[in-house]
């Protein structure tokens, strides 16, 4: 029988940990947050599988171990305030709040927004706020943010997102523009915002940031 808290420990033991996911901050948070919540029931026997979970409409539910690899490289803190944007189905920013001080969940949709509004609490992100808004723009009524994560990949990042960083403000993304993946960080410093590559992961493309096509006769 389907046991979801076994499942749990199997993805923290045998996918996270053996790939130097070593915050034991983050792995106690996805050791606890329920995966299989955030998933149609259809899915939630393969919710804590090490693969992308399509959800349709171009929506999906990260890997556990892409998305560990980002929320480990923003080095989030329990006073930080936090951002995550790209995220279809509250999973990661659920896990983010467990270790975030308050985060912001950014969503398309306002439709998108009641469905989480009604879940979030019943896995205890009391923490966690759902705003709805265009991802490419941010929150910039809400900023400056400490981290900013965006749970998917993007060929480059908007300059409106990295203007919305505090002093020491990380953002986090897998940064995929023709080459592999390459889960990448923004840092803003007294001298600006300086980028730096941390590990390698294959994630779906988020389709709010995609380029729009370009047509030629």
């Amino acid at each position: 029988m389907y046991d979801p808290a076994e499942a749990r420990r199997r993805m923290v033991d045998n996918q996270l940990k053996p790939n130097r996911i070593t915050d034991p901050r983050l792995l106690a948070a996805m050791g606890a947050v329920p995966r299989e919540r955030f998933v149609p029931p259809t899915l939630r026997n393969v919710a804590y599988v090490d693969e992308d979970l399509p959800l349709g409409d171009g929506r999906f539910l990260i890997e556990p171990l892409a998305l560990a690899k980002l929320i480990q490289a923003a080095r989030i803190g329990p006073e930080d305030a936090a951002l995550v944007i790209g995220d279809a189905t509250g999973y990661a920013a659920a896990v983010v709040a467990r270790l975030a001080g308050t985060v912001i969940l950014l969503v398309g949709e306002a439709q998108e927004a009641a469905a989480l509004d009604r879940l979030l609490p019943e896995v205890g992100a009391d923490n966690l706020v759902v705003q709805v808004g265009d991802p490419r723009d941010g929150l910039a009524s809400q900023a400056p943010f400490d981290v900013i994560l965006l749970a998917g990949a993007v060929r480059a990042v908007p300059p409106a997102l990295l203007d919305q960083l505090a002093p020491g403000g990380r953002l986090v993304t897998v940064l995929a523009d023709g080459r592999p993946g390459e889960v990448t960080v923004f840092e803003r410093t007294p001298h600006g915002v300086g980028r730096r590559v941390v590990d390698d992961a294959m994630v779906p493309e988020l389709p709010a940031f995609r380029p729009p096509p370009v047509f030629t006769l």
